[in-house]
């Protein structure tokens, strides 16, 4: 699933026209943020990139209903692209898990994209480390379950957003230890001016393995359009030199 958020940035829009095999998607991915640090803004870009592919519809999960879509530049206006994402607002862990757990009775194509964004507003509801594992563990067998079924039209990616947390000892921080167990992919968002003009973020990107990171620098324009570039400053704090309570980073 890291993939669809290296197409997304190399580009450097919501709407590239590079086209990759969907068999190489990657496994499941956290994406890791603060508040108001474009953690929405990439997910829709994702659903953007995967629904102009031309296979099944992309799944939209939140508990709050947007009150305005990110904006997109380029071919992600397109409205077909649009039409095939489809938005759900389970309001509660009750109902996220009961929609879940009903997705192989769900008519229709087959999603090949599952996005969950907000996953904070769940776990805020006391689950506990067993809730938190029962959960994150029925997002991978959904996405298993819509892979199994899409058959030889290639996998369903996922990609969960998790607002990090700010206190260390507050029971999101204590989650992500867990988490990570399962989406053994991760994208760091660090908000950060990277000097004169828009206010940006740095975007880290480690695969969960001995590879190395990949890194962006990220500007969000008004008009919706996604400029990222590779940073080249000697000495530049990185997303690996930062610590998150209970990431081990």
């Amino acid at each position: 699933m890291a993939e669809i958020l290296r197409r997304v940035l190399r580009t450097g829009s919501a709407a590239g026209t590079e086209k990759e095999s969907a068999a190489e998607l990657g496994p499941p991915l956290l994406l890791l943020g603060p508040p108001g640090s474009g953690k929405t803004t990439l997910l829709f870009a994702a659903a953007l990139e995967v629904a102009g592919e031309g296979r099944g519809p992309v799944l939209f999960l939140t508990r709050k209903p947007l009150q305005s879509l990110p904006r997109a530049a380029g071919a992600g206006r397109d409205p077909l692209r649009l039409q095939k994402i489809r938005f759900q607002y389970p309001p509660s862990t009750r109902e996220l898990l009961q929609l879940l757990c009903s997705a192989h009775e769900t008519p229709g194509s087959v999603p090949c994209l599952l996005l969950l964004d907000g996953l904070e507003d769940y776990l805020e509801e006391n689950l506990g480390s067993p809730g938190a594992a029962h959960l994150a563990a029925l997002l991978l067998d959904t996405a298993a379950h819509f892979s199994h079924r899409g058959g030889p039209g290639g996998p369903c990616g996922l990609v969960v957003a998790l607002q990090t947390p700010e206190d260390p000892d507050s029971g999101d921080a204590l989650h992500l230890p867990l988490l990570q167990r399962y989406f053994p992919a991760r994208c760091w968002l660090q908000p950060h001016a990277p000097g004169l003009g828009e206010p940006g973020l740095r975007v880290c990107l480690e695969l969960g393995g001995p590879g190395p990171r990949a890194e962006w620098e990220v500007t969000f324009r008004p008009d919706g359009e996604v400029i990222a570039w590779r940073p080249t400053q000697a000495g530049e704090p990185g997303c690996s030199q930062r610590s998150v309570p209970g990431s081990g980073v």
